[in-house]
């Protein structure tokens, strides 16, 4: 399983046209195979942040999903109004690796 950490910036007069966006993104994201959760928090001391932790089963599926037509639009659609690029880290959960 991976958790992709995928973080945004947006002026406040711009926001709930972001969230709107983020939330389309999110309804087209539960519907692929592969998708396990996902959730969208506001930055406390820093208001102009979002961050949404996006869960997949494996990177596999999240890499499927980046590459579809219909993310790419809504992607580029907030893109534009944000005027600042997406950020995205995927992280998964660390295996203890034996040495012998």
């Amino acid at each position: 399983m991976i958790k992709v950490m995928i973080k945004r910036k947006a002026p406040a007069d711009k926001q709930t046209e972001l969230l709107d966006l983020v939330t389309k993104l999110r309804s087209e994201a539960s519907k692929q195979p592969g998708y396990i959760s996902g959730e969208t928090l506001h930055g406390s001391e820093r208001p102009d942040e979002f961050l949404v932790i996006s869960i997949w089963d494996d990177e596999y599926f999240w890499k499927k999903w980046i590459a579809t037509d219909e993310r790419k639009a809504i992607q580029g659609q907030i893109d534009k109004l944000t005027g600042t690029p997406t950020e995205y880290e995927i992280y998964r959960y660390p295996r203890k690796v034996s040495v012998e």
